[in-house]
């Protein structure tokens, strides 16, 4: 019977990328930190990167592609992403990086890897582009699956939402508590950049994401891209886990610097 599993490699400012098998496939989602580290935290879960069938990029900030180029030479991974991501990439006359990418004009394209099939939709980010992701399979039973991934949002759209309702499971962002925010280190500017509607969503207004896709289905949730500055992984679930009724479940908050299980790990 075909695996279905979720795990962060590793979330958060300093580089992102989630493990995913389901429908037959491994995927990534985002390659940040570096090749060697990525391909580390793979196989400290016991996977090889030479048994990812595809990346599917978010967007183009440096914590979500810098491990792209080195891997795209050592290994002929197809790389799905937007046209405005790929625009980083001009110039560069990267023959082997160039070969790997899979280029699409809009941000709302579908792809297919072998029984999984990879539906994006355009996330508020203030960025060239930015996408989350609905992945749709069928399980042993002949049921259709889905997992929903949407971090870097500034707020949900109604378009995100149409899209992640119903998911099974689900990652999404909850990049820093409002108070920290306000009362943090970092220059007013900064500080009004991540709270507006291209920057990060607030735990407060994950934890309102969390409660509707529970409502509508959601069995297990990851909360994703959490600041180290803005943010602890306690207050994140806290919020959360109170906006959820339904104690059954699962909320999981994805770590900076360790793979985390959502579900298929030794839970």
């Amino acid at each position: 019977m075909e695996k279905t599993r979720i795990c962060s490699l590793y979330s958060g400012s300093k580089g992102n990328s989630v493990f995913i098998e389901a429908g037959g496939a491994k995927i990534l989602i985002d390659a940040g930190r570096n090749a060697k580290q990525l391909c580390a935290a793979l196989s400290s879960i016991g996977e090889d990167i030479d048994n990812i069938d595809a990346i599917f990029i978010t967007h183009e900030h440096n914590d979500h592609v810098s491990a792209l180029q080195v891997l795209s030479h050592k290994h002929s991974i197809p790389i799905h992403l937007t046209l405005q991501s790929a625009q980083i990439y001009n110039g560069l006359r990267d023959e082997k990086l160039c070969l790997c990418l899979n280029v699409y004009e809009k941000s709302s394209f579908t792809a297919s890897v072998k029984g999984l099939t990879v539906k994006a939709f355009p996330t508020p980010h203030d960025s060239l582009a930015s996408v989350g992701y609905k992945l749709t399979f069928t399980n042993g039973d002949g049921k259709e699956i889905s997992i929903a991934y949407a971090t870097d949002t500034g707020y949900v759209t109604d378009k995100m939402l149409k899209n992640m309702l119903g998911a099974k499971y689900a990652v999404i962002e909850s990049n820093h508590d409002l108070d920290m925010l306000r009362d943090g280190p970092y220059p007013v500017d900064l500080k009004a950049r991540i709270a507006s509607r291209h920057g990060h969503l607030s735990n407060a207004d994950c934890a309102s994401l969390a409660s509707a896709l529970a409502i509508n289905g959601a069995r297990a949730i990851m909360l994703a891209h959490l600041s180290e500055e803005n943010n602890l992984p306690e207050l994140a679930f806290n919020e959360t886990r109170g906006a959820v009724a339904d104690d059954s479940v699962k909320i999981a908050v994805a770590s900076q610097y360790e793979p985390t299980w959502l579900i298929g790990g030794d839970e």
